[in-house]
């Protein structure tokens, strides 16, 4: 390329610019420069203050020419080019030159474009853990293409062949800090959407999630499924068991495809209305039914096994059913899920 802009150089001294133009990012991109780099380099040689900025992340980089940062006040830009990666605009350079643009200026930008989308497509954007919620809904989204679906992967980080789980989550607390905390060592995203905050990783440690949090973790076979798990599994959460992981569900997982119409009018569920105003009969039916023991159910609930044996007696009653069998302790469980999902049908 030098020698080519060399014997060119006779001919057409733009030419011979645009050529070393190229030759310079050739280099660059050689030596697998980040955004950062990449923008340094490009001011040193427009001799003007340069930006890049990724519309799916809001990243912005300006770098003055003397390699240090740019002022916090931005000029206005004199040139701007369109950062396209895959047929999509994913972000845009410029430059902030006093007066009119440089002769180069527009190759400049152009050949700074197409390296900064290598860059993208290779490294991925900036490891924040906060991302653009319409990439998120494009990765978890029912509707999306597959084609569409890679491209936001690429864009959020995630390589095309890197399993992504989905987890929905119920918290005052800021996701950033939770996405950090179940996924410590590697790529996380997270963004809230509607009701529910969405943490997308490659793995999630269930036991890292802090107290208060409610999570549903889906599983890892695509995105918009395990979107779809992650929110089936949240509305099984309760504060006993706060994180819930899809696969464990197993059968219990088809009654939250049940109708809610069937639901209500089912005798055992319209039953667990005469203690749903008694949080103590709630958790104590609960622990029953988990545990299958008075005894143990009272060392759940700190409770003497007498104490239990009498609020399952009078909850029995209640309810109508036979709470000292087999089957009637089934009956009560089912019930109890399925009502716990009208209400949460109810709150979401």
């Amino acid at each position: 390329m030098e020698a080519l802009a060399v014997r060119l150089s006779g001919l057409d001294p733009y030419v011979e610019g645009a050529l070393r133009v190229v030759a310079f990012y050739d280099t660059l991109m050689r030596r697998r420069v980040d955004l950062p780099a990449l923008a340094r380099a490009s001011a040193g040689l427009a001799e003007s203050v340069t930006g890049i900025r990724l519309h799916g992340t809001g990243r912005t980089i300006r770098v003055a020419s003397d390699g240090g940062e740019a002022s916090a006040r931005p000029a206005p830009a004199s040139t701007t080019v369109p950062i396209t990666l895959d047929g999509e605009e994913i972000g845009a350079v410029w430059l902030e030159r006093p007066g009119p643009p440089g002769p180069l200026d527009a190759v400049l930008l152009d050949r700074l474009a197409l390296a900064a989308a290598a860059v993208v497509e290779r490294y991925g954007p900036a490891t924040t853990t906060m991302a653009d919620p319409a990439l998120v809904e494009l990765v978890i989204g029912s509707g999306t293409d597959e084609a569409a679906r890679a491209r936001a992967l690429r864009l959020l980080g995630f390589a095309a062949d890197q399993p992504v789980r989905v987890v929905a989550v119920r918290s005052g607390l800021p996701l950033d800090r939770i996405g950090a905390l179940v996924c410590p060592a590697r790529l996380v995203k997270a963004a809230p959407l509607a009701d529910v905050g969405v943490v997308l990783a490659a793995t999630v440690d269930r036991d890292r999630f802090p107290e208060g949090v409610r999570a549903g973790i889906g599983g890892a076979e695509s995105p918009d499924r395990s979107w779809r798990e992650a929110r089936t599994a949240l509305r099984f959460t309760t504060p006993r068991e706060p994180v819930v992981h899809h696969d464990d569900l197993g059968a219990l997982a088809l009654l939250a495809e049940v109708p809610e119409d069937v639901s209500r009018g089912n005798a055992d569920v319209a039953a667990m209305a005469r203690i749903a105003g008694n949080p103590d009969d709630v958790e104590t039916l609960e622990a029953y039914c988990a545990t299958g023991s008075l005894r143990q159910a009272a060392d759940l609930l700190h409770l003497h096994h007498s104490s239990v044996a009498r609020r399952i007696e009078q909850i029995g009653r209640t309810l109508g059913i036979d709470l000292t069998t087999p089957s009637g302790r089934t009956r009560a469980g089912l019930a109890l899920v399925a009502r716990r999902l009208l209400d949460d049908g109810r709150t979401a």
